[in-house]
């Protein structure tokens, strides 16, 4: 199964003229709401003003040189590595999720547009299983353990919002209903799961303007940026209150040293305290 390419028996019943059509829509779809929503949430208006400010509030000029090295940071970490997540599960399963989607979406591309009829087409067949299967096992974590309103609110894990879980959902059931399809084509179940999977696809690329799909276009700009102005001072047009570790600061504030030295007093468990499970 995993080494023969899905829609090569599909291009019996269907064109891959119209398959490629398809793609093409869903492409579109999330290109023009991706727009919509920058338009309608004023979110590259607020990006452009916010950096503005920050210039004006700049106490070094950034360097070419300088700005490079933030930009390939910034992809290395932020964008590749998601070392932006401090808890190691939500890391994982936003990794898996991650690079599972692209795979998925890149090789069902390839095998629509290059090998439409073809069942041996190369490595690519495997590569959109596995990719399905990655995208599966990351968005199926997310959803039962790591959404907020799961893991820190207490609700169970099926209740949903139509609006914050509609990407989340979206992901679960296309990845699913794909792998499904995959294994029983041929058959009136195949026909079903096929019907389910188009369905699914459909839904998560056509509500891009109401869930939080285009959020993965504003996280690198928006990661990017705060390196940007930590390093020209304008600390995101907050107040600069300098090095704590700085002997200045600390006999300006005496109790620095107290709260944030080599043995702070005990606070209390804070985030680490029980989890919410007996809600």
């Amino acid at each position: 199964m995993i080494s023969t390419n899905p829609f090569s028996e599909l291009s019996g019943f269907i064109s891959p003229m119209a398959m490629q059509i398809y793609i093409i829509v869903m492409f579109l779809l999330v290109i023009g709401s991706t727009i919509l929503d920058t338009i309608h949430k004023k979110s590259a208006q607020y990006f452009f003003e916010n950096a503005k400010k920050a210039q004006k509030n700049a106490k070094r000029t950034v360097g070419a040189g300088e700005k490079m090295g933030l930009a390939i940071s910034t992809v290395a970490g932020e964008v590749l590595t998601s070392s932006e997540f401090n808890n190691p599960q939500r890391r994982l399963s936003h990794l898996l999720t991650m690079y599972g989607f692209i795979i998925f979406v890149v090789s069902s591309v390839v095998q629509i547009f290059m090998f439409p009829t073809e069942a041996a087409a190369g490595v690519w067949p495997m590569l959109w299983h596995l990719g399905a299967a990655m995208l599966a096992v990351g968005a199926t974590w997310f959803f039962l353990f790591i959404r907020v309103d799961v893991s820190s609110e207490g609700k169970p894990w099926y209740k949903l919002e139509l609006r914050g879980d509609l990407f989340i959902v979206g992901l679960v059931t296309t990845s699913i209903f794909s792998l499904l399809w995959s294994a029983t084509q041929g058959s009136t179940l195949g026909w079903i799961f096929f019907i389910l999977f188009v369905t699914a696809s459909t839904v998560l690329f056509s509500t891009v303007l109401w869930s939080k799909f285009a959020h993965m276009f504003f996280k690198p700009a928006a990661a990017y940026q705060k390196k940007i102005t930590r390093a020209d001072g304008s600390q995101e047009n907050l107040p600069d209150l300098g090095e704590l570790t700085d002997p200045a600061l600390q006999a300006r504030y005496p109790d620095i040293p107290e709260y944030m030295g080599t043995n702070p007093p005990y606070m209390g468990l804070g985030i680490k305290r029980e989890r919410p499970n007996h809600y």
